[in-house]
Protein backbone atom coordinates (compact mmCIF):
# COMPACT_ATOMS: atom_id res chain seq x y z
CA UNK A 1 0.00 0.00 0.00
CA UNK A 2 1.28 3.41 -0.88
CA UNK A 3 0.73 6.55 1.41
CA UNK A 4 -1.19 9.46 0.25
CA UNK A 5 -0.92 13.02 0.87
CA UNK A 6 -4.38 13.94 2.94
CA UNK A 7 -5.78 17.47 1.68
CA UNK A 8 -3.75 17.55 -1.88
CA UNK A 9 -4.46 17.26 -5.47
CA UNK A 10 -1.49 16.64 -7.48
CA UNK A 11 -3.44 16.13 -11.04
CA UNK A 12 -6.60 18.09 -11.17
CA UNK A 13 -8.77 17.90 -14.30
CA UNK A 14 -8.56 21.89 -15.00
CA UNK A 15 -4.50 21.23 -15.41
CA UNK A 16 -4.69 18.43 -17.53
CA UNK A 17 -8.04 20.42 -20.10
CA UNK A 18 -5.43 23.31 -19.80
CA UNK A 19 -2.27 21.25 -21.17
CA UNK A 20 -4.53 20.10 -23.62
CA UNK A 21 -6.21 22.82 -24.90
CA UNK A 22 -2.53 24.64 -25.02
CA UNK A 23 -1.51 21.47 -26.96
CA UNK A 24 -3.98 21.79 -30.00
CA UNK A 25 -3.52 25.59 -30.02
CA UNK A 26 0.23 24.88 -31.30
CA UNK A 27 -0.57 21.76 -33.41
CA UNK A 28 -0.97 23.37 -37.33
CA UNK A 29 -4.01 22.55 -38.69
CA UNK A 30 -4.23 20.79 -41.73
CA UNK A 31 -4.05 22.61 -45.04
CA UNK A 32 -7.12 23.51 -46.49
CA UNK A 33 -6.05 23.96 -50.60
CA UNK A 34 -4.93 21.32 -52.71
CA UNK A 35 -1.08 22.01 -53.54
CA UNK A 36 1.35 20.89 -55.90
CA UNK A 37 2.62 17.09 -55.28
CA UNK A 38 6.06 17.01 -53.53
CA UNK A 39 8.68 15.45 -55.34
CA UNK A 40 11.12 13.17 -54.39
CA UNK A 41 14.03 15.37 -53.68
CA UNK A 42 11.25 17.10 -51.22
CA UNK A 43 10.01 14.24 -49.57
CA UNK A 44 14.14 13.70 -48.30
CA UNK A 45 14.48 16.33 -47.58
CA UNK A 46 11.81 16.50 -45.51
CA UNK A 47 12.68 13.08 -43.55
CA UNK A 48 16.10 14.32 -42.59
CA UNK A 49 14.80 17.47 -41.22
CA UNK A 50 12.68 16.05 -39.03
CA UNK A 51 15.76 13.20 -38.29
CA UNK A 52 17.84 15.94 -37.24
CA UNK A 53 15.48 17.76 -35.34
CA UNK A 54 14.45 14.48 -33.06
CA UNK A 55 17.80 13.95 -32.99
CA UNK A 56 19.17 17.51 -31.77
CA UNK A 57 16.11 17.28 -29.17
CA UNK A 58 17.95 14.21 -27.36
CA UNK A 59 21.16 15.90 -27.08
CA UNK A 60 19.54 18.59 -25.81
CA UNK A 61 17.50 16.84 -22.59
CA UNK A 62 18.84 13.76 -20.40
CA UNK A 63 16.09 12.04 -21.09
CA UNK A 64 15.68 9.07 -23.24
CA UNK A 65 14.66 9.85 -27.15
CA UNK A 66 11.50 9.38 -28.04
CA UNK A 67 10.56 8.04 -31.58
CA UNK A 68 10.18 11.89 -33.55
CA UNK A 69 6.24 11.94 -34.55
CA UNK A 70 5.06 13.46 -37.75
CA UNK A 71 4.54 17.50 -37.55
CA UNK A 72 1.89 18.99 -39.50
CA UNK A 73 4.65 21.43 -40.57
CA UNK A 74 6.72 18.93 -42.31
CA UNK A 75 3.95 17.31 -44.26
CA UNK A 76 4.28 17.38 -47.81
CA UNK A 77 1.82 19.63 -50.04
CA UNK A 78 -1.22 17.10 -51.57
CA UNK A 79 -3.34 18.19 -54.82
CA UNK A 80 -7.33 18.46 -54.84
CA UNK A 81 -7.33 14.86 -55.10
CA UNK A 82 -5.62 14.27 -52.34
CA UNK A 83 -7.92 16.32 -49.80
CA UNK A 84 -9.77 13.40 -47.66
CA UNK A 85 -5.98 11.36 -47.63
CA UNK A 86 -4.16 14.47 -46.40
CA UNK A 87 -7.69 15.67 -43.83
CA UNK A 88 -7.19 11.80 -42.71
CA UNK A 89 -3.62 11.81 -41.71
CA UNK A 90 -3.75 15.22 -40.54
CA UNK A 91 -6.28 14.46 -37.67
CA UNK A 92 -3.81 11.45 -37.09
CA UNK A 93 -1.35 13.45 -36.34
CA UNK A 94 -3.32 16.15 -34.04
CA UNK A 95 -4.44 13.18 -32.24
CA UNK A 96 -0.73 11.71 -31.47
CA UNK A 97 0.24 15.17 -30.95
CA UNK A 98 -2.44 16.29 -28.50
CA UNK A 99 -1.57 12.90 -26.49
CA UNK A 100 2.20 13.63 -26.36
CA UNK A 101 1.03 17.19 -25.05
CA UNK A 102 -1.46 15.90 -22.69
CA UNK A 103 1.28 13.41 -20.98
CA UNK A 104 4.14 16.53 -21.17
CA UNK A 105 1.74 18.60 -19.41
CA UNK A 106 0.29 16.38 -16.61
CA UNK A 107 4.39 15.85 -15.99
CA UNK A 108 5.08 19.57 -15.79
CA UNK A 109 1.90 20.20 -13.85
CA UNK A 110 3.15 22.33 -10.58
CA UNK A 111 1.60 20.97 -7.09
CA UNK A 112 -0.84 22.67 -5.14
CA UNK A 113 0.87 24.04 -1.96
CA UNK A 114 -0.18 22.33 1.04
CA UNK A 115 -2.44 23.79 3.44
CA UNK A 116 -2.07 24.77 7.24
CA UNK A 117 -2.86 22.36 9.41
CA UNK A 118 -3.42 19.52 6.46
CA UNK A 119 -2.57 16.32 8.12
CA UNK A 120 0.39 14.82 5.84
CA UNK A 121 0.90 11.63 5.41
CA UNK A 122 3.49 8.82 3.41
CA UNK A 123 4.21 9.90 -0.06
CA UNK A 124 6.63 6.44 -0.68
CA UNK A 125 6.46 3.01 -0.11
CA UNK A 126 5.98 1.90 3.90
CA UNK A 127 8.84 -0.18 3.11
CA UNK A 128 10.76 2.40 1.91
CA UNK A 129 9.91 4.57 4.54
CA UNK A 130 10.52 2.99 7.82
CA UNK A 131 14.33 2.04 8.70
CA UNK A 132 14.62 -1.69 8.71
CA UNK A 133 17.43 -3.33 11.13
CA UNK A 134 18.28 -6.34 10.29
CA UNK A 135 19.30 -9.02 12.86
CA UNK A 136 21.92 -10.51 10.89
CA UNK A 137 24.95 -7.90 10.29
CA UNK A 138 27.10 -7.76 7.33
CA UNK A 139 30.42 -8.14 8.63
CA UNK A 140 29.57 -8.28 11.76
CA UNK A 141 32.92 -8.33 14.75
CA UNK A 142 33.37 -9.18 17.85
CA UNK A 143 33.15 -5.79 19.42
CA UNK A 144 28.58 -5.66 19.94
CA UNK A 145 29.27 -1.86 20.21
CA UNK A 146 30.77 -1.26 16.86
CA UNK A 147 28.17 -3.73 15.34
CA UNK A 148 25.53 -1.54 16.50
CA UNK A 149 26.81 1.48 15.95
CA UNK A 150 27.00 0.36 12.23
CA UNK A 151 23.71 -0.27 12.68
CA UNK A 152 21.73 2.79 13.45
CA UNK A 153 24.10 4.41 11.12
CA UNK A 154 22.65 3.02 7.89
CA UNK A 155 19.33 5.68 8.66
CA UNK A 156 19.73 9.29 7.64
CA UNK A 157 18.98 12.12 10.04
CA UNK A 158 16.11 14.21 9.75
CA UNK A 159 15.47 17.93 9.16
CA UNK A 160 13.06 19.96 11.16
CA UNK A 161 10.30 19.82 8.50
CA UNK A 162 10.38 15.95 8.59
CA UNK A 163 10.14 15.44 12.21
CA UNK A 164 7.26 17.76 12.24
CA UNK A 165 5.54 15.56 9.68
CA UNK A 166 6.36 12.29 11.14
CA UNK A 167 4.96 13.80 14.80
CA UNK A 168 2.05 14.72 13.22
CA UNK A 169 1.54 11.08 11.70
CA UNK A 170 2.15 9.56 15.32
CA UNK A 171 -0.12 11.92 17.15
CA UNK A 172 -2.78 10.85 14.39
CA UNK A 173 -1.66 7.10 15.20
CA UNK A 174 -2.23 7.57 18.81
CA UNK A 175 -5.84 9.57 18.24
CA UNK A 176 -6.90 6.93 16.35
CA UNK A 177 -5.88 3.85 19.16
CA UNK A 178 -7.77 5.86 21.35
CA UNK A 179 -11.01 6.27 19.10
CA UNK A 180 -10.47 2.48 18.19
CA UNK A 181 -10.22 1.68 22.08
CA UNK A 182 -13.45 3.39 22.56
CA UNK A 183 -14.97 0.74 19.43
CA UNK A 184 -17.15 -2.52 19.34
CA UNK A 185 -15.82 -5.17 17.25
CA UNK A 186 -18.13 -4.54 15.26
CA UNK A 187 -17.90 -0.79 14.92
CA UNK A 188 -14.05 -1.92 13.70
CA UNK A 189 -15.08 -3.58 11.00
CA UNK A 190 -16.89 -0.67 9.15
CA UNK A 191 -15.21 1.62 6.77
CA UNK A 192 -14.34 4.00 9.92
CA UNK A 193 -12.75 1.04 11.65
CA UNK A 194 -10.90 0.13 8.60
CA UNK A 195 -9.40 3.82 8.55
CA UNK A 196 -8.64 4.22 11.97
CA UNK A 197 -7.01 1.20 12.04
CA UNK A 198 -4.64 1.94 9.19
CA UNK A 199 -3.86 5.55 10.15
CA UNK A 200 -2.90 3.74 13.85
CA UNK A 201 -0.77 1.79 11.71
CA UNK A 202 0.66 4.41 9.59
CA UNK A 203 1.56 6.44 13.09
CA UNK A 204 3.40 3.18 14.45
CA UNK A 205 5.30 3.08 11.24
CA UNK A 206 6.49 6.80 11.78
CA UNK A 207 6.97 6.10 15.30
CA UNK A 208 9.23 3.53 14.35
CA UNK A 209 10.95 5.92 11.69
CA UNK A 210 11.52 8.99 13.96
CA UNK A 211 13.00 6.35 16.73
CA UNK A 212 15.89 4.84 14.19
CA UNK A 213 16.47 8.45 13.43
CA UNK A 214 17.49 9.32 16.48
CA UNK A 215 19.34 6.41 18.32
CA UNK A 216 22.78 7.90 17.49
CA UNK A 217 21.97 10.99 20.22
CA UNK A 218 21.42 8.26 22.80
CA UNK A 219 24.37 7.04 22.10
CA UNK A 220 26.05 10.49 22.40
CA UNK A 221 24.89 10.90 25.48
CA UNK A 222 25.07 7.67 27.26
CA UNK A 223 29.24 8.24 26.53
CA UNK A 224 28.58 10.81 29.34
CA UNK A 225 28.22 8.30 31.90
CA UNK A 226 30.48 5.57 31.01
CA UNK A 227 32.77 3.92 34.03
CA UNK A 228 30.28 4.95 36.70
CA UNK A 229 28.69 0.81 36.92
CA UNK A 230 27.20 0.22 34.19
CA UNK A 231 27.95 -1.14 30.82
CA UNK A 232 28.02 0.77 27.78
CA UNK A 233 25.24 -1.17 26.02
CA UNK A 234 23.52 -1.12 29.00
CA UNK A 235 23.39 2.71 29.31
CA UNK A 236 22.40 2.83 25.45
CA UNK A 237 19.60 0.38 26.08
CA UNK A 238 18.34 2.27 29.19
CA UNK A 239 18.77 6.01 27.14
CA UNK A 240 15.99 4.31 24.14
CA UNK A 241 13.72 3.66 26.72
CA UNK A 242 14.00 7.35 27.88
CA UNK A 243 13.58 8.13 23.46
CA UNK A 244 10.61 6.42 22.86
CA UNK A 245 9.20 8.37 25.67
CA UNK A 246 10.49 11.70 24.67
CA UNK A 247 8.82 10.48 21.34
CA UNK A 248 5.10 10.16 22.65
CA UNK A 249 5.34 12.92 24.04
CA UNK A 250 6.67 15.63 21.60
CA UNK A 251 5.00 18.33 20.86
CA UNK A 252 5.99 19.17 17.61
CA UNK A 253 3.63 22.55 17.71
CA UNK A 254 6.24 24.48 20.42
CA UNK A 255 8.38 24.80 17.42
CA UNK A 256 11.83 23.48 18.71
CA UNK A 257 13.62 20.42 17.01
CA UNK A 258 13.22 17.04 18.75
CA UNK A 259 16.63 16.63 19.89
CA UNK A 260 16.29 19.26 22.14
CA UNK A 261 13.42 17.32 23.73
CA UNK A 262 14.58 14.37 23.63
CA UNK A 263 17.90 15.50 25.55
CA UNK A 264 15.96 15.54 29.18
CA UNK A 265 14.48 12.12 28.73
CA UNK A 266 17.13 10.71 27.69
CA UNK A 267 19.09 11.32 30.62
CA UNK A 268 16.37 11.10 33.15
CA UNK A 269 16.15 7.34 32.04
CA UNK A 270 19.77 6.71 32.22
CA UNK A 271 20.56 8.54 35.35
CA UNK A 272 17.17 6.89 37.02
CA UNK A 273 19.04 3.24 35.67
CA UNK A 274 22.26 4.21 37.14
CA UNK A 275 20.64 5.42 40.68
CA UNK A 276 18.88 1.72 40.64
CA UNK A 277 21.38 -0.49 39.14
CA UNK A 278 24.70 0.59 39.05
CA UNK A 279 25.50 -0.14 42.57
CA UNK A 280 25.88 -3.68 44.99
CA UNK A 281 23.93 -2.24 47.20
CA UNK A 282 21.06 0.13 45.86
CA UNK A 283 20.44 3.33 47.78
CA UNK A 284 16.78 5.45 46.74
CA UNK A 285 17.25 7.92 44.44
CA UNK A 286 16.73 10.75 46.21
CA UNK A 287 19.65 9.71 48.86
CA UNK A 288 21.39 9.12 45.45
CA UNK A 289 20.98 12.84 44.94
CA UNK A 290 22.36 14.19 47.96
CA UNK A 291 25.06 12.33 47.33
CA UNK A 292 25.95 13.24 44.11
CA UNK A 293 25.50 17.27 45.76
CA UNK A 294 27.88 15.86 48.35
CA UNK A 295 30.62 14.67 46.25
CA UNK A 296 29.93 17.84 43.28
CA UNK A 297 30.76 20.10 46.62
CA UNK A 298 33.67 18.00 47.83
CA UNK A 299 35.47 18.46 44.61
CA UNK A 300 34.70 22.06 44.17
CA UNK A 301 36.25 23.16 47.73
CA UNK A 302 39.28 20.87 47.02
CA UNK A 303 39.93 22.87 43.89
CA UNK A 304 39.22 25.90 46.19
CA UNK A 305 41.16 25.24 49.32
CA UNK A 306 44.04 22.41 48.34
CA UNK A 307 42.59 20.00 50.85
CA UNK A 308 40.32 17.69 51.32
CA UNK A 309 37.61 19.66 53.20
CA UNK A 310 36.33 18.83 56.88
CA UNK A 311 33.14 17.80 57.88
CA UNK A 312 31.74 20.66 59.13
CA UNK A 313 33.23 22.95 56.26
CA UNK A 314 31.08 20.69 54.03
CA UNK A 315 28.04 21.09 56.35
CA UNK A 316 28.14 24.87 56.27
CA UNK A 317 27.89 24.75 52.49
CA UNK A 318 25.18 22.19 52.46
CA UNK A 319 23.20 23.37 55.05
CA UNK A 320 23.01 19.68 57.38
CA UNK A 321 24.69 18.90 60.35
CA UNK A 322 28.28 17.11 60.35
CA UNK A 323 27.03 14.23 62.16
CA UNK A 324 24.44 13.78 58.44
CA UNK A 325 27.91 14.72 56.38
CA UNK A 326 29.57 11.72 57.56
CA UNK A 327 26.59 9.43 57.28
CA UNK A 328 26.08 10.53 53.48
CA UNK A 329 29.44 10.32 52.77
CA UNK A 330 29.54 6.30 54.49
CA UNK A 331 26.78 5.39 52.38
CA UNK A 332 28.37 6.83 49.05
CA UNK A 333 31.18 4.40 49.50
CA UNK A 334 31.45 1.30 46.68
CA UNK A 335 31.70 -1.96 48.72
CA UNK A 336 35.36 -3.84 47.01
CA UNK A 337 34.91 -7.45 45.59
CA UNK A 338 37.20 -9.44 48.00
CA UNK A 339 38.01 -11.44 44.55
CA UNK A 340 39.42 -8.47 43.09
CA UNK A 341 43.02 -9.49 41.68
CA UNK A 342 45.88 -7.35 43.14
CA UNK A 343 49.70 -6.89 41.79
CA UNK A 344 50.45 -7.35 37.69
CA UNK A 345 49.93 -10.34 37.53
CA UNK A 346 46.79 -10.70 39.57
CA UNK A 347 47.78 -14.12 41.19
CA UNK A 348 46.66 -12.75 44.39
CA UNK A 349 43.30 -11.60 45.55
CA UNK A 350 41.89 -8.46 48.07
CA UNK A 351 40.54 -10.91 50.33
CA UNK A 352 44.01 -12.26 51.11
CA UNK A 353 44.86 -9.47 53.08
CA UNK A 354 41.92 -9.20 55.18
CA UNK A 355 42.20 -10.97 58.45
CA UNK A 356 39.11 -13.13 59.77
CA UNK A 357 38.90 -12.49 63.61
CA UNK A 358 36.13 -15.44 63.96
CA UNK A 359 38.98 -17.94 62.29
CA UNK A 360 39.31 -20.39 64.57
CA UNK A 361 43.16 -20.94 65.01
CA UNK A 362 44.08 -24.70 64.93
CA UNK A 363 45.73 -24.64 68.55
CA UNK A 364 43.28 -22.44 70.27
CA UNK A 365 40.71 -25.59 68.78
CA UNK A 366 42.87 -28.51 69.95
CA UNK A 367 42.71 -26.73 73.56
CA UNK A 368 39.03 -26.12 73.29
CA UNK A 369 38.90 -29.69 72.36
CA UNK A 370 40.85 -30.77 75.78
CA UNK A 371 39.18 -28.42 78.29
CA UNK A 372 35.68 -29.94 77.18
CA UNK A 373 37.47 -33.22 77.81
CA UNK A 374 38.49 -32.20 81.14
CA UNK A 375 35.29 -30.66 82.01
CA UNK A 376 33.44 -34.22 81.92
CA UNK A 377 35.74 -35.92 83.59
CA UNK A 378 35.38 -33.61 86.64
CA UNK A 379 31.49 -33.67 86.20
CA UNK A 380 31.90 -37.66 85.90
CA UNK A 381 33.43 -37.32 90.03
CA UNK A 382 29.70 -35.31 90.89
CA UNK A 383 26.30 -36.66 91.59
CA UNK A 384 23.82 -37.41 88.52
CA UNK A 385 21.63 -34.10 90.05
CA UNK A 386 24.42 -31.67 90.74
CA UNK A 387 26.01 -32.41 87.07
CA UNK A 388 22.72 -32.48 85.49
CA UNK A 389 22.30 -28.89 87.59
CA UNK A 390 25.78 -27.56 86.54
CA UNK A 391 25.35 -28.65 82.66
CA UNK A 392 21.78 -26.91 82.53
CA UNK A 393 22.74 -23.56 84.62
CA UNK A 394 25.76 -22.89 82.28
CA UNK A 395 24.64 -24.54 79.23
CA UNK A 396 27.40 -26.99 78.59
CA UNK A 397 25.01 -29.78 76.93
CA UNK A 398 23.39 -27.05 74.12
CA UNK A 399 25.04 -23.82 74.75
CA UNK A 400 22.14 -22.10 76.08
CA UNK A 401 22.27 -21.55 79.74
CA UNK A 402 18.85 -22.22 82.17
CA UNK A 403 17.24 -19.88 84.39
CA UNK A 404 16.67 -21.45 88.15
CA UNK A 405 13.11 -22.15 87.94
CA UNK A 406 13.78 -23.55 84.71
CA UNK A 407 16.07 -26.45 86.40
CA UNK A 408 13.68 -26.38 88.92
CA UNK A 409 11.04 -27.30 86.63
CA UNK A 410 13.10 -29.95 85.38
CA UNK A 411 13.77 -31.66 88.43
CA UNK A 412 10.69 -30.95 90.28
CA UNK A 413 11.83 -29.18 93.11
CA UNK A 414 12.00 -25.53 93.78
CA UNK A 415 14.21 -22.90 92.44
CA UNK A 416 16.21 -22.49 95.82
CA UNK A 417 16.75 -25.78 96.16
CA UNK A 418 18.24 -25.49 92.57
CA UNK A 419 20.23 -22.57 94.03
CA UNK A 420 21.73 -24.55 96.87
CA UNK A 421 21.98 -27.72 94.95
CA UNK A 422 24.43 -25.25 92.42
CA UNK A 423 26.27 -23.22 95.55
CA UNK A 424 27.17 -26.79 96.83
CA UNK A 425 28.37 -28.28 93.79
CA UNK A 426 30.79 -25.57 92.84
CA UNK A 427 32.41 -25.20 96.35
CA UNK A 428 33.09 -29.43 95.57
CA UNK A 429 34.57 -27.75 92.15
CA UNK A 430 36.56 -25.31 93.96
CA UNK A 431 38.49 -27.69 95.87
CA UNK A 432 42.24 -27.94 94.80
CA UNK A 433 42.10 -31.38 94.24
CA UNK A 434 39.81 -30.60 91.20
CA UNK A 435 40.47 -27.10 89.93
CA UNK A 436 44.09 -27.77 89.45
CA UNK A 437 43.69 -29.78 86.55
CA UNK A 438 41.92 -26.37 84.68
CA UNK A 439 43.96 -23.87 86.01
CA UNK A 440 46.34 -24.49 82.96
CA UNK A 441 43.25 -23.33 80.84
CA UNK A 442 42.83 -20.21 82.03
CA UNK A 443 46.72 -18.74 81.34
Amino acid sequence: MRGVRMATRPKTEASVESAANEAEATTPAPAAKAVKAPTKAALAKAAKAAAAEAEGSSTEAPVAPKPARKRAAAKPKVKAGDDAAAADAGAHDDADSDDDDEEGAKRAAPAVPLPSGALVLSLVDDEDEVPVYSSAITGATADPVKDYLKQIGKVALLNAAEEVELAMRIEAGLFAEDKMAQMTDAEKKTALGRELQWVAKDGARAKSHLLGANLRLVVSLAKRYTGRGMQFLDLIQEGNLGLIRAVEKFDYTKGFKFSTYATWWIRQAITRAMADQARTIRIPVHMVEVINKLARVQRQMLQDLGREPTPEELSRELDMTPEKVVEVQKYGREPISLHTPLGEDGDSEFGDLIEDTEAVVPADAVGFTMLQKQLESLLDSLSEREAGVIRMRFGLGDGMPKTLDQIGDTFGVTRERIRQIESKTMAKLRHPSRSQSLRDYLE
